[in-house]
């Protein structure tokens, strides 16, 4: 077992994540809410643009959780929620509610889970080629 520190998610690398979020957005023509949430699950930062849908905002942060408790993309998840599927129950099953549609990306450094990104406001697939391209400009 590494017992290696692991920096964690710092402000700093939350307002840069939602900046290059936006950003990405911005350049394809989408208004949207980014949120970035800590390994912990607790708000590091969060931007809603002003002429986003205001559900976006919720949607934003519930993909940003739900990529950073099953530590996957929300976009690699939608299929294990339809019946049948392995994750069937979980959006139900949890005092916090999970979102299973793109835009939600875990956040890891050095191999190591930091927290989660979360898009919302344009298509899913949108979404999470925004959230990707934060994590990307982090790392």
């Amino acid at each position: 077992m590494s017992t290696t520190a692991v920096t964690p998610l710092t402000i700093q690398d939350a307002e840069a994540l939602v900046t290059a979020a936006r950003q990405a957005a911005e350049a394809a023509g989408v208004t949207v809410s980014v949120t970035v949430l800590d390994a912990g699950g607790h708000l590091l930062a969060f931007r809603r643009d002003d002429r986003a849908v205001l559900i976006s905002g919720e949607t934003s942060t519930r993909k940003a959780y739900t990529a950073l408790q099953l530590d996957a993309p929300t976009a690699d998840l939608v299929e294990a929620v339809q019946p049948g599927g392995l994750f069937h129950t979980l959006p139900t099953a949890l005092d916090r509610p999970l979102l299973f549609i793109a835009g939600g990306v875990p956040v890891h450094r050095d191999g190591r889970l930091i927290g989660g990104i979360g898009v919302g406001g344009g298509a899913p697939e949108q979404d999470h080629a925004f959230a990707t391209a934060a994590v990307e400009a982090l790392a």
